[in-house]
């Protein structure tokens, strides 16, 4: 990869390079370009194209509406209610009064 391409690569990332990075920069993008290069020589015929790695399976539940616990037992966990049906928080606006 030229200077010139470095150059422009960097400006394009609006990346701001004196020229010893410009250089290192430079080395180490030849080394990826060669890599990808060399993957394109492998002969992949045999292999079934993927859209993942791995054999991705839904793990997801159906989309049900259930209630898994009676209210009355989720409220009996708060430490504290109103009315028997809502859980009480502190305040957390300064200047307000708890009712």
């Amino acid at each position: 990869m030229k200077i010139i391409d470095v150059k422009y690569v960097a400006a394009l990332a609006r990346l701001e390079l004196d020229s010893e990075k410009e250089e290192r920069l430079q080395k180490e993008m030849e080394t990826i370009l060669n890599y990808v290069d060399s993957l394109s020589e492998l002969d992949v015929s045999s292999i079934e194209p993927t859209a993942h790695a791995v054999q991705m399976t839904n793990v997801l539940r159906d989309d049900i509406s259930e209630i898994p616990f009676p209210r009355e037992e989720m409220l009996a966990n708060a430490p504290e209610t109103v009315g028997g049906e809502l859980i009480k928080v502190p305040a957390v606006i300064p200047g307000e009064e708890e009712n």
